[in-house]
């Protein structure tokens, strides 16, 4: 499952947690990882992961996103991953929540 490979890369990446979806007490800094699309042609698929980047600053939020970034890119060379492009980068402030929030969208090629 490409999701979990993901999310075990990045952990190894990350300095702060990445988990699949938001949790009721969050640490003031996390990552949420989530395809949000997909497709399957000649045994390759074709997905659009986004990662979430949350923080206690604007600033911060920038930062933690650029570092997801990096760290995205690199899962490259993981086995199942063929390749990885950086599709958009934006602030994405949770306003219900007043949760500064970066996305970073993904478009990845894998097995």
């Amino acid at each position: 499952m490409i999701e979990r490979a993901l999310r075990n890369y990045l952990e190894g990446k990350l300095t702060h947690r990445i988990t699949f979806e938001a949790q009721k007490n969050p640490p003031e800094k996390y990552y949420i990882l989530e395809r949000t699309g997909g497709s399957k042609r000649n045994h390759v698929y074709s997905s659009m992961f986004a990662i979430q980047s949350y923080a206690g600053k604007l600033s911060e939020a920038m930062e933690m996103s650029h570092e997801a970034v990096e760290a995205m890119l690199g899962a490259v060379e993981l086995d199942a991953v063929c390749s990885i492009e950086l599709n958009s980068e934006y602030n994405f402030t949770d306003t219900a929540e007043k949760k500064y929030r970066y996305q970073a969208v993904f478009d990845v090629v894998h097995y």
